[in-house]
């Protein structure tokens, strides 16, 4: 699934004081299928002098299995056709993949894969995370899966630099933890992408939103309203913000800012900027505020910061304040109302030393609309509130909004309620009209 891998390493483990010659018909089946992969490892590094071929995935599959059919009939070690086709694919992942997490990370339907130790990997599907019965041998073999991972991409986990959150070459994140930090052992999360980006209609058809908000939201993109997207982690502010960047007009040049790069536009004038953490020596790190400063000699005509989480938010409305209107960005809170709380505290930390009441001048100012998920109980992810930022009132911004989620019951399990409109409309209905949308009645129709 990835590319780039370090070449295998020679490994010598013993198990339960066995040696890799060792093959009783009483051991554990768990120590017979490692003892398995280690003879395995051994007669290919011995057959090809250390030359694996790793840029040939079928013949290096070709040449596992003939060694793996040799050995077994050399133990003379009788397999049915499922178990061995198991234990033949459980190999070829460990020496070729990720060994245990392969399949984990095959499954279109798991999102998150989240590996607490050796022996405790959990799994987000559709939402819910659920437990697996997916087991590392033990914390040294988490360790090599984790440096196979990371290596390819220039980064290192070991007790100099505990901690690595880096973006594969096929676009999945990693967060790799290990002790002293973590007390579990080594942590491992993975967050997975679609490979095609969600558009409109499925948010439509997962009924995340209805189409009326789809339609209100395209008159906000396009009429240039500066959007905040607001939520908890794994709420979808990210999917949101990619369908959201997707109504921008194709003949716009539009600059992407991101902690890992994630966002997957479709128009041809985008340039995209991913921060860059700092060397083994402290040393080089850019971070998301200086790419937003300098994003602004870049001659953008829309900013999209894909989350603001310190000083950046400063630069980030001062943009959407001086000609950048129409830019995009998200914000992790509990409510909109919380959420320009969050910017406020992020402002602050820019070190410019304002006061609070400028500072909510600024976000009055700036920000026009704020856009909040949430995850529900059944897993499934919604917009839940719409609500415009009307301007500032003696210290309060004040707030409005435009629609709200009505929860009308749960059956089997499933939250059913939908997105109503509230009735009012915004005081940025000028500026849409202004830019030759008419929006339905419907739209804003109460209830």
């Amino acid at each position: 699934m990835f590319t780039n891998r370090p070449a295998i390493k020679k490994e010598n483990h013993n198990l339960n004081g066995s040696t890799p010659s060792d093959l009783s018909s009483g051991m554990n089946p768990n120590d017979q299928e490692t003892v398995i992969r280690e003879l395995v490892q051994r007669r290919l590094l011995s057959d090809t002098n250390g030359e694996v071929p790793l840029d040939d995935p079928v013949k290096l599959r070709q040449l596992i299995e003939k060694i793996f059919n040799d050995i077994l009939v050399e133990k003379n070690l009788l397999l049915n056709r499922e178990e061995r086709n198991r234990l033949l694919e459980s190999i070829i992942s460990e020496i070729t993949g990720y060994g245990p997490l392969e399949p984990l990370l095959k499954d279109p339907e798991i999102t998150e894969i989240m590996v607490n130790g050796a022996s405790d990997v959990y799994v987000e599907r559709f939402g819910l995370i659920e437990y697996t019965p997916v087991k590392f041998d033990d914390e040294a073999h988490l360790r090599r899966i984790i440096d196979r991972i990371v290596a390819p991409i220039g980064r290192r986990v070991d007790e100099a630099s505990p901690m690595v959150d880096a973006r594969l070459p096929n676009g999945f994140r990693v967060n790799a933890t290990i002790p002293p930090l973590s007390l579990n052992g080594a942590v491992l999360t993975i967050r997975k992408f679609a490979v095609k980006a969600f558009t409109a209609e499925d948010l439509i058809n997962n009924e995340s939103m209805p189409a009326s908000l789809v339609s209100f939201i395209k008159a906000c993109v396009e009429a240039r309203i500066n959007t905040v997207i607001s939520g908890g982690t794994g709420t979808g502010k990210t999917t949101l913000l990619n369908v959201m960047s997707a109504f921008i007009p194709s003949n716009e040049r539009i600059i992407t800012i991101e902690d890992v790069v994630e966002l997957q536009l479709s128009q041809r004038h985008v340039v995209r900027l991913e921060k860059r953490p700092p060397n083994v020596e402290g040393r080089g790190e850019i971070t998301i505020r200086q790419l937003v400063i300098n994003a602004l000699r870049m001659r953008p005509d829309r900013i999209i910061v894909g989350e603001c989480r310190g000083g950046e938010a400063l630069d980030m409305l001062q943009a959407m304040n001086t000609g950048h209107d129409g830019s995009m960005t998200t914000v992790h809170s509990n409510s909109p109302r919380d959420g320009l709380r969050r910017i406020e505290v992020m402002v602050l930390m820019a070190g410019m030393d304002l006061p609070l009441k400028a500072v909510r001048e600024q976000i009055a100012s700036s920000i026009d609309l704020i856009i909040h998920l949430e995850r529900m109980k059944d897993g499934s992810r919604k917009v839940v509130q719409v609500t415009e930022v009307q301007g500032l009132e003696g210290d309060t911004i004040i707030l409005q909004d435009i629609f709200v989620y009505q929860y009308t019951a749960r059956r089997d399990g499933k939250v059913v309620g939908k997105l109503i409109s509230t009735g009012l409309r915004p005081k940025f209905i000028s500026k849409i009209k202004a830019y030759g949308i008419d929006l339905p009645e419907c739209v804003f129709s109460k209830g």
